[in-house]
């Protein structure tokens, strides 16, 4: 590669829309992994149709992010020198991109009441809203906008909603801090309590509510589509915009609810699934997921969905996701 390519960005691209009405303030990112580029093209659809006048501005602030970090969208990857959807929080002593991206994004996170982060993943399938947990006062993910945040996912559109992450992440962490560290920063912040919170987390905990929108397949051809409805449906739903500038999901719609509850990483390059899975598939109570290196089988414990599968997973990363019907009432 070029030094052009892959020299490292020096700043962050932010562009704000102010209503003359006071009303909500929103964030809409994408790009926050930098092959996760769905958003991307949806957030420039909506500020051309904003500056052209085909799209107005009723009240509240609009603030957009199209590529939230500019280091690995440069190159064509997940991370630049980290995961910044990792431990994501102001770092007074940076020590890589990241850090730096992070100290400038969490007070435009902070400044805002709501928040749609829009993502992909590897494996097909169709476009999922993920959601924060129930009311709580708890120490680990304390919140109090269920209502809102359950409207919010239910807007979007999509057919399956996911809760859980913070939860699930934390029974990770725990297991993950018991093995020892090889003295690198990168285990070192893997085994850090704090590691699970990325940008929905982050803007939790200052008070406001959002949903992370997973807009399909990277490559999915629907995927900025997904993404361009959803922000429009998000500014209805807020009164930001009239309700004619898009189609409403169908409120009768099948909604299929889904609780993480288990997260299984990786301990060997020689551990193997059972099969190609896809995020999603069924599992039954019991059945194999994958092998260990020494033979060990990786059974299920519930009937449900596994989630996120990666074949490439590093060792001591997460191999997959394990979620089963939720109880919850979104509605």
């Amino acid at each position: 590669m070029s030094d052009a390519t892959t020299a490292h960005p020096t700043h962050l691209r932010v562009h704000q829309f102010a209503g003359l009405q006071p009303g909500p303030k929103l964030l809409v990112t994408a790009a926050v992994h930098g092959n996760e580029v769905a958003g991307v093209g949806a957030i420039q659809r909506v500020m051309a149709m904003l500056d052209e006048g085909a799209l107005t501005l009723r009240k509240g602030t609009l603030t957009m992010i199209p590529i939230v970090n500019p280091l690995a969208h440069r190159l064509q990857r997940r991370e630049g020198e980290r995961n910044l959807n990792r431990n994501l929080r102001v770092n007074p002593i940076p020590q890589d991109f990241e850090d730096r991206i992070a100290n400038r994004l969490c007070p435009w996170i902070a400044a805002s009441d709501v928040m749609l982060d829009l993502h992909s993943f590897n494996n097909p399938g169709p476009a999922f809203a993920m959601l924060g947990p129930r009311d709580n006062d708890g120490d680990l993910e304390p919140f109090r906008h269920q209502a809102a945040e359950s409207a919010l996912a239910l807007a979007v559109g999509t057919s399956r909603i996911v809760e859980g992450w913070l939860s699930t992440y934390a029974l990770g962490l725990t297991r993950r801090a018991e093995r020892a560290g090889d003295g690198s920063r990168r285990m070192a912040l893997q085994q850090d309590p704090h590691y699970g919170v990325g940008t929905t987390e982050y803007m939790r905990s200052t008070g406001g509510y959002c949903i992370t929108l997973e807009c399909g397949q990277h490559a999915d051809p629907q995927g900025p589509e997904v993404a361009f409805k959803a922000i429009l449906r998000t500014l209805v739903l807020l009164g930001m915009v009239a309700p004619e500038a898009v189609e409403p999901a169908d409120p009768k719609r099948p909604v299929e609810l889904l609780q993480l509850y288990e997260v299984v990483d990786r301990d060997s390059v020689d551990d193997r699934f059972e099969r190609q899975w896809a995020s999603f598939d069924p599992i039954a109570e019991g059945q194999r997921i994958g092998t260990r290196a020494d033979g060990t089988p990786v059974l299920a414990p519930f009937g449900g969905r596994i989630v996120f599968p990666n074949n490439n997973a590093e060792p001591g990363h997460e191999w997959f996701y394990l979620a089963k019907p939720s109880d919850r009432v979104l509605a």
